[in-house]
């Protein structure tokens, strides 16, 4: 607990600032014959420090700040009490076997890994979604069945919804 300048008290965040970046939007970037992309221009600040990727579960890449990762790998590796039991090992192996350190180059890209690119299917155009605390990279197509997935859900939730009220 901190205390602000008034004196009131103040809840610290648990990790630095820069984990609290909000990512949001859809971008539509290429993805070269390197396997480079370039990250929304307005984001770049962020990733001054360096990234993280890994494939998420469903098959696009996340993209984490470097400090955006590590209080993500914290939270879903403190529940897990210890290395000694296989649920815990097996949590760390998921989160943590297929990550990869990136780094911006000059031109604002990340180099995205081959295995990484294989396993998401990547390759020419990609969708980039932000997701709050980390970003997502999506095979274009994969990401135009994702979205209208959620849109059939929204409005399934959305039938009936008028229905036994007077209006």
């Amino acid at each position: 607990m901190q205390v602000g300048k008034s004196g009131e008290s103040v809840s610290a965040p648990p990790c630095s600032k820069a984990a609290w970046v909000f990512f949001y939007g859809t971008y539509e970037h290429a993805i070269d014959e390197r396997g480079r992309i370039a990250i929304p221009s307005g984001y770049r600040p962020q990733f001054g420090g360096g990234g993280v990727v890994r494939v998420g579960a469903e098959g696009c890449v996340e993209l984490y700040t470097q400090e955006g990762f590590e209080a993500e790998a914290e939270r879903r590796l403190s529940s897990e009490e210890s290395t000694r039991e296989l649920s815990a090992r097996r949590t760390r192996r998921s989160f943590l076997a297929g990550a990869f350190p990136v780094e911006l180059d000059k031109q604002g890209r990340i180099l995205l890994p081959q295995p990484i690119r294989s396993m998401a299917h990547l390759n020419g155009r990609a969708s980039i979604v932000g997701c709050g605390d980390y970003m997502e990279i999506w095979e274009r197509d994969s990401w135009n069945a994702e979205q209208a997935a959620f849109s059939a859900a929204e409005a399934g939730s959305t039938v009936g919804a008028g229905e036994g009220t007077d209006q």
